[in-house]
């Protein structure tokens, strides 16, 4: 059991069960407790925008992530499969740390992105990825990320056009049907599935 000591000498647990069986260190993760099928089941049950979206259903981090990868393959259309891999498994650590808005991370400093950082790169590993990307792929991902965000802003977070474009950038300009498809929040039931779909599409 990995634990650290708190301020009081108490020991804290630092390591969560999944539903796999693995147990997975968050202060030093293993590539080896990463299932996929635990990345898609935690992912399709997080919120997206703390759930401050419209519809039936949570707008989930599996979805978001679907449909940053979709936003990829449009503005990029000749991306190889590796870049389609990286930008399904951006957001993959907040399946056991959360999707915490941008805000609070920034009341937090870098002990957030230092956690995370550690999980996504484990991740990477685990699924034949280097640790860390190559800067055009990170910058592909980071600008189909804020293209998929204006989106969700728009379409389903209350923002205005002018308060999006400000804050996340341009419309990324998806087809209508892609976009009533990818922008119309899922059950968690077709958001895991859809998941590992791709994943196994883009994982071979």
């Amino acid at each position: 059991m990995s634990a650290k000591k708190t301020d009081r000498g108490a020991d804290t647990r630092a390591w969560q069960r999944m539903l796999s069986g693995r147990r997975l260190d968050l202060l030093d993760p293993s590539p080896l407790d990463i299932e996929i099928a635990d990345v898609a089941h935690g992912l399709a049950r997080v919120a997206r925008w703390n759930g401050q979206t419209i519809g039936a259903h949570i707008f989930s981090v599996a979805q978001h992530t679907l449909l940053v990868e979709t936003v990829m393959r449009h503005e990029n259309p000749r991306v190889d499969q590796r870049m389609r891999l990286a930008a399904l498994l951006h957001d993959a650590p907040e399946y056991v740390i959360g999707d915490m808005i941008s805000p609070f991370k920034a009341v937090l400093d870098g002990h957030y992105k230092a956690v995370e950082k550690r999980l996504l790169g484990a991740i990477h590993i685990r699924f034949g990825l280097p640790p860390v990307l190559p800067d055009e792929i990170t910058l592909a991902i980071k600008a189909a990320d804020s293209g998929a965000a204006y989106l969700e802003a728009t379409t389903l977070a209350g923002f205005s056009e002018s308060e999006a474009k400000r804050l996340f950038g341009k419309d990324p300009g998806l087809s209508d049907s892609v976009r009533r498809d990818y922008l119309t929040p899922w059950t968690a039931a077709r958001a895991e599935k859809q998941f590992l779909e791709r994943f196994g599409a883009v994982f071979a």
